[in-house]
């Protein structure tokens, strides 16, 4: 019986097991250092902040691997023998494979900084981090003060994490505005707002220097490069990003670049190696895509696709359009296509911005200047119904049909607040137009899958 060995149970890893299994009677074995069972690492910042359980985490019960016959292997690869095709754990047990896939993840990016491994200095990616944390920060006795370091999503879940047991947070970005290397100007203007309505001492322009140790060799503040001001703290979080984590692939013969370098059927150089999820990266970008994608949706994709290759439908990798969502403290966020920041916008590209004058929401709608064609969509405080979103790109809809339209995108709650009204009368102001609202039509919403 074929035996697929699978290195990393995160989402990519797991989605491709699960689909393995329903496609085919293939042996199947999961090895993974960090925990025995697949957990939705999304949601390891509602176990610090008291809404669930880390078993709560978990989307599937235990028994749910043997019912499937997917074998666990909880323990640390060293090395891959692509010669004798067999991965070697810490233990020196030598596990022999037909087809191996490398799912292995993320770590978070540390750039040399003087201290950066001290004691009290951690990311916020594994569920041995959520562990750290609650030692280093149980409370704002034992954690008087913290700095967060990198401006993007995992660090303002880290702040809003932390700002839940009262800890204060002082936050370092780098940058002029929060992520403003993704989000268009109104947008991250709206989020440094937030940032600070929620006590969060959010240092725009601001890079680390160095991490100073105390006495026990515990960090106890740290430096900005810009002005030299000493902050004292006893966490600094390390959220300036991730990168893939592919250290034990070093001398495996396996092509590397940033990650695990795969073509579009996500194979490696190596015949019967495959690589998905945030460690795999393409040869050649997709489209507007990175090389390397760190998103959750696309490790299942990827996860999905790889399935169908290894039970004998070889399917190339085409993950459609680009979308994501996250959270902002409590502002959810949604995008669709693509929806480039100022100094990053193609020639063409034109942006619609609409913002609510007293709540946090807004959308910003990206559609070409001479075709008029969508490009993408983002909202803040406002769903969005993501097949409508998906066949208005692959229908090339132009921005007037969008605008009139865009009651049946919203996916709030019934009740909700609808703001179609006032987002039409600001782009007919904008752009010289008469445009009428149409109606909501679910005859029209659900021809469209």
């Amino acid at each position: 019986m074929e035996h697929i060995v699978i290195i990393g149970n995160g989402i990519a890893g797991v989605t491709a097991a699960r689909h393995i299994r329903k496609l085919s009677d293939k042996k199947i074995t999961i090895i993974s250092s960090e925990t025995q069972y697949f957990f939705s690492r999304t949601a390891l910042m509602y176990v610090y902040m008291g809404h669930m359980k880390f078993e709560h985490t978990q989307p599937y019960e235990n028994h749910f691997w043997k019912k499937n016959r997917i074998d666990l292997i909880q323990g640390f690869v060293t090395q891959i023998n692509t010669g004798n095709k067999s991965v070697l754990l810490e233990n020196s047990h030598a596990i022999p494979y037909d087809k191996l896939i490398i799912a292995t993840g993320s770590k978070p990016n540390k750039f040399g900084w003087p201290g950066q491994n001290l004691d009290g200095v951690q990311g916020l990616y594994s569920k041995q981090d959520l562990d750290l944390l609650e030692k280093n920060a149980p409370n704002n006795k034992v954690c008087q003060r913290a700095v967060i370091v990198g401006g993007g999503l995992i660090g303002i879940e880290l702040a809003e994490m932390l700002r839940t047991r009262n800890i204060p947070v002082t936050f370092l970005v780098r940058e002029s505005s929060f992520w403003n290397g993704v989000l268009p100007g109104g947008e991250s203007q709206m989020i440094n707002e937030h940032i600070l309505e929620h006590h969060i001492d959010l240092r725009l322009n601001a890079t680390l220097k160095e991490i100073i140790p105390d006495e026990n060799g515990r960090v106890k503040s740290v430096v900005l490069e810009e002005t030299g001001e000493e902050i004292p703290c006893n966490l600094v979080g390390l959220t300036a990003g991730v990168s893939p984590n592919i250290e034990f692939l070093k001398d495996s013969g396996i092509e590397l670049g940033r990650g695990v370098k795969v073509n579009r059927f996500l194979e490696t150089n190596i015949q019967d190696v495959y690589a998905i999820g945030d460690c795999a990266e393409q040869h050649e970008a997709i489209g507007n895509r990175r090389p390397v994608e760190a998103v959750w949706y696309t490790g299942r994709m990827m996860g999905e696709t790889l399935a169908q290759t290894i039970c004998g439908n070889k399917m190339e990798y085409n993950p459609g359009h680009w979308f994501n969502s996250a959270k902002f403290l409590d502002i959810e966020y949604q995008t669709y296509g693509w929806v480039f920041p100022e100094k990053k916008k193609k020639e063409n590209e034109v942006h619609f911005h609409w913002r609510h004058p007293h709540e946090k929401k807004c959308i910003t709608i990206a559609f070409d200047q001479d075709s008029k064609q969508l490009l993408g969509i983002n909202t803040f405080g406002i769903r969005l119904r993501h097949q409508v979103i998906d066949q208005w790109l692959n229908d090339k809809r132009d921005i007037d049909f969008v605008v009139a339209h865009l009651a049946d995108a919203n996916f709030d709650p019934e009740f909700y607040r609808t703001y179609e009204s006032h987002i039409i009368s600001k782009f007919n102001t904008d752009f010289g137009k008469s445009i009428k609202l149409k109606k909501k039509s679910l005859k029209r919403i659900f021809q469209l899958g």
